[in-house]
C-alpha cells in the first residue's frame, strides 16, 4: 500500500433540479467567486469544475469581467474544466447529442486555456456500451466514473471496452465523487481519517495512492482546505492537491488487469436510479422530437441549401445538451424545472425548424404552386406516404399524383373540408369593415380567386392557388363603396372556399433526395406495384402484414415470413407509490388488465392505407390509499384509443395509444406475448445494439428491478417494437412477454422510505405534475413479427424510416409549370448501417471544411459501406474533427467498417 494520498478539490454542479436553473446560479456564481479567489490566493490549490463547461460559461455570462482569471488559472494547470458541456443523462438522448456535447464541450474549453483529458461522468445514472468508443475516437484515454460498475472490478480501476474493441483506462469512484468529504469532517483529524479510509479500502489501491474526491453537491470547497492538508501531510501519509486529469497521469499506473465491456448497469456499488427512464413521458418525447428536428434540418441545410445557417444550429444544439442533463431530462426536478426543461427543448425544436424550413424552400421555389416538394432526410431510397391539402374532385371523380417523370400513383382522400367558411349578414355601411379582413390578397387563411358583386350580395371565392388573374384591393373597395351607397340597406356577404380534400400520396424519393408531385383529377385510378392496403371490420392487410382485432382489443400480428405474434397490446395497469426515480409497487397493488368495454371502428380502407380504432375502457383507481399501501377503492373510467394502421409497402402495423390520464401513482404498460419464452432482450440507442438477461445485478441498496432502456427499437425473441422516443422495458413473465412502459405517474421527487431503494434520492419534495393529470397521454410504435429477430427484419432501417417522416412543402414557383426532375442526394449502401449526421462543417470551427457524415456499424461483423454523392474527396477525422487519413474519390467511396465502429468522415 503506498503511503500518500491526492485529493482533489472540486464540486458536482447540478445545473437544475430542485432548484430552477436561475436559483442554482446564483449559487453557483457565489462558488466558483469563492473557487478563483482560493486559487489566486494559494499557489497550490487545484479544481477540477466537475466535468462540464456549462457551469464555466453560465458563471462568465454573469461575471465576464473575470474571463482572464479563468484562463490563466485554466492554462497554469490549477484550473481543470471540460470535456463535455453538460453532464448527461447517457440513455435518455442519442448517440449523436453524446458526440455534440463533447465536441462543444471540447471546443469551448480549449477558447479557456484547454480541455480536460478525461471522461469524467461522475453522477450518471449508468454508462452507455459506446461510452469507451466515443472517447477513444476522441482522443480520450481516461474516464472516471461511479455508478453501475459490475462487481468483478474489485480494484480502484479498470479497463472499459467497448463492442467495437476500444477501450479507455477507467477510474471507479467506488465510494462516490465525495469521498473525501468524510476523512475532512474535523479538520484536526484529517491525518487520522485519512489513515483509517486507507486501511478500511487498502484492497482497493494496491500500489496506487488514494483517491479523495474533496466535494459534493452545490458547494465550493473551504477556502482553508489546502492549508488544513498541508498540516495534515506528514502525519504517516503525504498528501498531494492535484486536479482529477493530475492524478490520473502522474499518480497511477498504466496497467489495469480487470476489463468490463459494454453497458454499466450494475446496482452493486450505487444506486442507479432506472425509474427515471419513464417518469415524465413529455419530456422525453420533446427531446426526441427536437434531436429529430435538428437533424434533418442539418441534412436539408447541408445539401439542399446555400445558406450556412450554422449559429443558428449550434443555438438548438446549445439548449438539446443543456436539457440532457441527469435532473434535466430525466424529469426529476420540481415542477418549474421540469417545465423550463421542456420550453428550452421547444425552443431547440423551433429554431432547427426554421432551418429546416428555409433550407427546403430553395428547391421548392422551383416547383410550381399547385404541386408538392417531397424530401428524404434518409440516405437509402424508400417511398413514403404523405398528407397533402388538395382541391376536392368532383363528384365520382377521382385524384392522381403525377410525379415529374409522368409516372401516375393512387390518391385516397382521407377527409374533406367545409367549403362555406362564413354567411353573414350586415347592413350595407359596414361592408367597409368586411373589407379589413383582407390583406393584400389573403382572406382567412386563404386566397381570393375571384368575388361576385350584385345588388344586396357580395360573394368571395377563395382558393388556395388563385387560378384568376391578378387582384387589386383598390378596385374592390371602389366597387363595394358604389354599390353600398346605390344599394343602401341588409347586405350578405358569403365567404366560399373551393372544395378542399386532404389526401394521402405514395412517393418514391431518392436517397437524401426531392421528388416533386401534383395532384388532379382522372377518370382513371392508377395501378401500383404493391399489394393495397385493406381494412375489414377487424382485419387490416397489405399483403406484407395482417393485423386482426381480437375479442378482448388485442391485436393478432402476422409478419411477412409467417410469424405470428397474438395478443399484442394487452394493457396492464398497477399502483406505483415510487418517485421519479425507483418504480415501487405498493404493498397490496390491484392489477387491472381487462377493459370493462370495447368497441371497433374501421377509419380508412385503403388503398394506401387503413386504419383502425379500438376503444377499450378501463376502471382505474383513481389514486392510491392515505398509506400508499394499497391502491384506493375510488375507479375512474378511462377510455383509451389503440389507433391500428397498415401502410402500402411496409412489412410492420404502426400502432398508436392514447387517453387522458386521471388517475394517480399509476404505471401503465403494454404489453407483447411471445411465441415461447426468452432469456435475453435487445435494444438499439447510442451508437449499439445492447443485449440484456432477465435480471439486473444487485448488492447495493436498490433493488435490481431488471427495466432497461431503448431507443430506436426494442427486440425479444420473434417481437420487434419500433419507438418514436426512449423508452423503458421489461421482460415479465419468466421471458414471456415483453413489457412496454406508456405512463409512469408519482408525486414526489424522491420518497424517504421507498420499499425497493433504501436511502432517499433527494428530498421528498412534491411535484404533482408527474402525475400528468388531466394530460392526454399518447405513445406511437410499430410492431415487426419475425423469426429471425432484429437482425432479419432489417430493424435498424426500418427503425430510422418509422423515426423520419419525408418532409412535405407546397411547390412556390408559378402555377402550371412544369414538375422539376427528382434529385438524388448523398446515397449510403450497407447492411445494418446508421448514419447519424450528414451536415455542413466549415468555417472557423471545422479544420476540415465539407460535409460531414458519420456512419455506425450497428452489427457485431465487419461490414462493407458504399458512399455515393457529388464529392471527389473524402477525409476521415476523430470525433473532434481532428484530420486522420485523406482518399480520392472517383465513383464511390469504399468503406469497410468494423463490427460496432463509428467512422466519421468529411466530403468535398
Amino acid at each position: 500500500m503506498t503511503d500518500s494520498a491526492v485529493f482533489v478539490p472540486h464540486f458536482h454542479w447540478d445545473r437544475e433540479w430542485y432548484e430552477p436553473f436561475q436559483v442554482f446560479r446564483h449559487r453557483l456564481v457565489a462558488a466558483l467567486d469563492t473557487v478563483l479567489e482560493t486559487a489566486e490566493t494559494d499557489p497550490n490549490f487545484r479544481f477540477t469544475v466537475d466535468g462540464q463547461l456549462a457551469a464555466v460559461e453560465d458563471y462568465l455570462e454573469m461575471r465576464p469581467e473575470n474571463r482572464h482569471r479563468v484562463v490563466a488559472l485554466v492554462r497554469e494547470g490549477r484550473l481543470a474544466i471540460g470535456p463535455w458541456l453538460i453532464l448527461l443523462d447517457e440513455f435518455l438522448c442519442s448517440g449523436e447529442t453524446i458526440v455534440r456535447n463533447l465536441q462543444m464541450g471540447w471546443a469551448a474549453a480549449e477558447e479557456l486555456g484547454g480541455a480536460m483529458p478525461v471522461g469524467y461522468l461522475p453522477d450518471m445514472f449508468g454508462h452507455i456500451a459506446q461510452m469507451p468508443q466515443i472517447l477513444a475516437r476522441a482522443g480520450i484515454e481516461h474516464a472516471a466514473l461511479w455508478r453501475g460498475v459490475p462487481g468483478s472490478v474489485d480494484g480502484h480501476a479498470f479497463n472499459w471496452r467497448a463492442p467495437d474493441g476500444s477501450q479507455v483506462r477507467t477510474e471507479f469512484l467506488f465510494d462516490g465523487y465525495d469521498n473525501g468529504l468524510d476523512v475532512l469532517l474535523v479538520p484536526e483529524q484529517i491525518g487520522r481519517a485519512l489513515n483509517d479510509y486507507a486501511e478500511m479500502t487498502a484492497e482497493r489501491w494496491g500500489g496506487d495512492p488514494v483517491l479523495a474526491m474533496a466535494g459534493t453537491d452545490h458547494n465550493a470547497p473551504d477556502p482553508q482546505l489546502a492549508s488544513w492538508l498541508r498540516r495534515a501531510s506528514g502525519e504517516g501519509r503525504a498528501i498531494i492537491v492535484a486536479t482529477l486529469d493530475e492524478y490520473l497521469r502522474k499518480h497511477v499506473r498504466d496497467e489495469v488487469s480487470a476489463v468490463v465491456t459494454g453497458e454499466l448497469r450494475s446496482h452493486v456499488r450505487g444506486n442507479i436510479l432506472p425509474g427515471v427512464l419513464s417518469v415524465r413521458l413529455g419530456l422525453k418525447q420533446r427531446m426526441a422530437l427536437a434531436e429529430r428536428t435538428i437533424d434533418h434540418a442539418e441534412r436539408m441545410n447541408a445539401l439542399w441549401s446555400r445558406r450556412d445557417d450554422a449559429p443558428f444550429l449550434r443555438l438548438a444544439w446549445h439548449k438539446i445538451i443543456e436539457s440532457t442533463a441527469h435532473d434535466s431530462v430525466v424529469g426529476s426536478g420540481t415542477d418549474e424545472t421540469c417545465d423550463q426543461v421542456a420550453a428550452r427543448l421547444a425552443e431547440a425544436t423551433q429554431t432547427a425548424r426554421a432551418v429546416r424550413d428555409a433550407a427546403l424552400a430553395e428547391p421548392a421555389a422551383l416547383v410550381p404552386s399547385d404541386g408538392h416538394l417531397v424530401a428524404n432526410p434518409l440516405p437509402f431510397d424508400r417511398q413514403a406516404l404523405v398528407e397533402v391539402d388538395v382541391v376536392a374532385p368532383p363528384e365520382g371523380t377521382a385524384l392522381l399524383a403525377t410525379a415529374a417523370d409522368g409516372s401516375t400513383a393512387p390518391v385516397q382522400l382521407i377527409s374533406q373540408a367545409p367549403t362555406v367558411l362564413s354567411d353573414e349578414r350586415m347592413d350595407a355601411s359596414q361592408l367597409e369593415r368586411v373589407l379589413r379582413r383582407i390583406h393584400r390578397r389573403e382572406l382567412f387563411g386563404r386566397l381570393i380567386d375571384h368575388y361576385e358583386l350584385a345588388a344586396g350580395e357580395l360573394v368571395f371565392h377563395l382558393a388556395e392557388v388563385p387560378r384568376s388573374g391578378p387582384f387589386d384591393l383598390l378596385i374592390l373597395r371602389r366597387e363595394v363603396a358604389e354599390a353600398a351607397a346605390t344599394h343602401p340597406g341588409e347586405w350578405r356577404v358569403l365567404t366560399l372556399e373551393e372544395a378542399r380534400a386532404t389526401a394521402l400520396v405514395p412517393v418514391d424519393v431518392q436517397a437524401s433526395g426531392l421528388a416533386s408531385f401534383r395532384v388532379e383529377p382522372s377518370e382513371t385510378i392508377a395501378s401500383t406495384t404493391h399489394t393495397p392496403a385493406t381494412a375489414t371490420d377487424r382485419t387490416l392487410s397489405n399483403g406484407l402484414v395482417e393485423v386482426t382485432v381480437a375479442a378482448d382489443g388485442t391485436l393478432d400480428i402476422t409478419g411477412p415470413d409467417g410469424t405470428a405474434l397474438y395478443g399484442v397490446g394487452r394493457l396492464v395497469d398497477g399502483g406505483d407509490r415510487g418517485d421519479s426515480y425507483n418504480y415501487a409497487p405498493p404493498a397490496q397493488d390491484a392489477l387491472v388488465s381487462e377493459p370493462t368495454e370495447i368497441t371497433v371502428e374501421v377509419l380508412e380502407t385503403g388503398p394506401v392505407r387503413s386504419r383502425s380504432r379500438v376503444t377499450r375502457v378501463y376502471e382505474w383507481p383513481a389514486a392510491l390509499s392515505t398509506d400508499r399501501d394499497v391502491r384506493g377503492d375510488r375507479t375512474v373510467p378511462t377510455p383509451v384509443e389503440t389507433l391500428v394502421e397498415v401502410r402500402v409497402g411496409e412489412p410492420f402495423v404502426r400502432v398508436s395509444t392514447s387517453f387522458l390520464n386521471q388517475s394517480a401513482d399509476h404505471r401503465l404498460r403494454f404489453h407483447v406475448p411471445l411465441p415461447e419464452p426468452v432469456t435475453t432482450s435487445a435494444s438499439a440507442g447510442q451508437f449499439a445494439v445492447t443485449e440484456r438477461g432477465l435480471t439486473a445485478e444487485g448488492g447495493w441498496g436498490e433493488y435490481p428491478l431488471p427495466t432497461f432502456p431503448a431507443g430506436s427499437f426494442v427486440s425479444a425473441g420473434a417481437a420487434t417494437v419500433l419507438l418514436d422516443h426512449s423508452s423503458e422495458y421489461e421482460l415479465v413473465g419468466d421471458g414471456s412477454e415483453l413489457a412496454i412502459t406508456l405512463l409512469r405517474a408519482i408525486g414526489s421527487i424522491s420518497v424517504n422510505i421507498h420499499p425497493l431503494r433504501d436511502e432517499p434520492a433527494a428530498s421528498e419534495i412534491p411535484v404533482p405534475g408527474a402525475q400528468d393529470l388531466g394530460t392526454l397521454t399518447e405513445n406511437r410504435f410499430a410492431v415487426v413479427p419475425s423469426a429471425s429477430g432484429w437482425r432479419g427484419a432489417h430493424a435498424v432501417a426500418l427503425a430510422e424510416e418509422f423515426r423520419s417522416d419525408v418532409l412535405v412543402t407546397r411547390g412556390t414557383g408559378p402555377a402550371g409549370r412544369q414538375l422539376p426532375p427528382d434529385r438524388a442526394g448523398l446515397r449510403v449502401d450497407g447492411k445494418d448501417v446508421l448514419v447519424s449526421a450528414v451536415r455542413r462543417v466549415g468555417g472557423d470551427d471545422a479544420q476540415v471544411p465539407g460535409t460531414e457524415v458519420r456512419l455506425t456499424a450497428m452489427s457485431d461483423t465487419p461490414s462493407t459501406v458504399r458512399v455515393t454523392g457529388t464529392f471527389t474527396e473524402a477525409t476521415t477525422v476523430d470525433l473532434l474533427g481532428r484530420p486522420l487519413s485523406r482518399t480520392p474519390v472517383t465513383d464511390a467511396l469504399e468503406l469497410d467498417l468494423g463490427a460496432w465502429e463509428i467512422r466519421t468522415v468529411v466530403l468535398r
